[in-house]
């Protein structure tokens, strides 16, 4: 049985079903669209290495959710991907910290597209062969990543801010652990977290809700199963692991990213709520038309890159900011000081008023795509929220809201700066030291 929910403000219905096996389905119709968008997801990332599953205690490598998703494409009769794309569907899939999901388009043959998907994905099949072939594509990628500066200066960034958390390590591992991953290991996270109960499917299309629940029931095991005792460490101390991380690349101007950890964030709405007031108070901060942007940019300090964002993982959370700049610190300082001038001033009204109505416009341009509203209604439920209740939400902050915000999670104490320099800077530096 499904459920249906109108959402008047930004006329949006949902289909909201679940199956007898424990597995959460959602529908959003689109009438008279020609295209269709399906996401089978599961509440699994790169930070689960280590759960509790049948009354033992698991550590996986690091990187497993991300090989294990790679390795489901294949099949005993072929590869999914490519017997998708000769029906007519555009697949992919990718791994977060938190979640894995598989997705595919398609304008014909949805109802064997789906039908595949769900098979697929709930049907490993793993040979020593296959993940040995996978373990030199990914070892590949893995070594590439660390020529990207960009990949250097994030990660930099994390291993500054968190003494404990898995958000330190890269989503695809290390060349050193998925060295560790074997046709078992897969298998036992896949059984572990692959299981109805933990996942969600969510369809967006010219499509009949109850089709897709029938599919969908007819399709994947009928009785629930466990689910696994999740452990993501010690919980964060306040102060950050180190207070910079540096590092000179190939690029022709310093990069850098700043950071500062806070405390984790409940899940429900009250997450969703304290993401718009995060994401609000750093546009207020630093965004494109805020006060502090202007005058950077005015300087020649930043440019259109330059960026700030409020972020969520498994038992952390933290703020972000930075982009390219010939003087990071400076930029660093500034951004410090702006923090202490809008906790003393507090927010301009004006500027939150505007500040919230381009966030609103931004959710709702969101809803032209198929795969963002499939990708934000199926993390979203994982986090037990419901994201087209944003409008609501965001009509209901403050200017309050945002000066508490300041105060709790952009403290100057607990953050940490990683920045890029550029080769020829950085021995110049050198030279003019010694």
């Amino acid at each position: 049985m499904m459920n249906r929910k109108e959402y008047a403000q930004i006329d949006e219905t949902l289909y909201i079903g679940r199956l007898s096996n424990g597995l959460s389905v959602f529908v959003s119709p689109k009438n008279g669209y020609h295209k269709c968008c399906a996401f089978f997801a599961t509440d699994y990332g790169s930070m689960d290495t280590r759960f509790k599953f049948s009354g033992n205690w698991i550590e996986t490598p690091d990187g497993t959710a991300h090989f294990l998703e790679h390795k489901l494409f294949d099949m005993e009769d072929g590869n999914a991907i490519t017997l998708l794309s000769e029906n007519g569907a555009s697949a992919n899939a990718f791994t977060s910290t938190d979640i894995t999901a598989y997705h595919f388009e398609c304008i014909d043959k949805f109802q064997e597209n789906l039908k595949m998907l769900l098979r697929f994905v709930s049907a490993p099949h793993f040979t020593p062969e296959g993940v040995e072939k996978e373990r030199g594509i990914i070892s590949q990628e893995i070594l590439m990543d660390k020529d990207d500066p960009d990949y250097c200066l994030y990660y930099g960034l994390m291993e500054s801010l968190f003494s404990h958390s898995p958000l330190r390590v890269p989503i695809t591992g290390t060349v050193e652990s998925i060295e560790e991953i074997t046709p078992e290991t897969l298998y036992k996270c896949h059984n572990a977290f692959y299981v109805p109960s933990n996942m969600a499917l969510c369809v967006v299309g010219d499509v009949e809700p109850t089709e897709v629940f029938d599919i969908a029931e007819s399709a994947l095991a009928a009785k629930m199963m466990e689910l696994p005792e999740r452990d993501y460490g010690l919980r964060e101390p306040p102060r950050p692991a180190a207070s910079r991380f540096s590092k000179d690349m190939d690029v022709s101007l310093p990069i850098f990213l700043a950071g500062c950890k806070t405390d984790p964030v409940p899940c429900g709405q009250e997450r969703l709520r304290l993401e718009l007031v995060g994401a609000l108070t750093l546009d207020i901060l630093a965004g494109h038309s805020s006060p502090l942007y202007f005058r950077l940019y005015k300087q020649g300090l930043v440019s259109s890159d330059f960026s700030a964002s409020f972020d969520v993982s498994s038992g952390v959370a933290y703020t972000i900011f930075g982009g390219e700049t010939r003087e990071p610190e400076r930029v660093f300082d500034e951004v410090n000081e702006e923090i202490a001038r809008l906790l003393k001033e507090g927010p301009d009204t004006e500027l939150l008023s505007r500040v919230k109505k381009a966030l609103l416009g931004g959710f709702i341009r969101s809803l032209n795509s198929f795969d963002a509203i499939c990708g934000n209604i199926v993390s979203s439920y994982f986090q037990r929220y419901d994201s087209f209740e944003t409008p609501e939400i965001l009509s209901s902050i403050t200017g309050s809201d945002v000066a508490q915000f300041l105060q709790n999670s952009l403290i100057s104490d607990n953050m940490a700066i990683s920045v890029i320099y550029p080769k020829s800077q950085q021995l110049k530096e050198e030279e003019e030291t010694f």
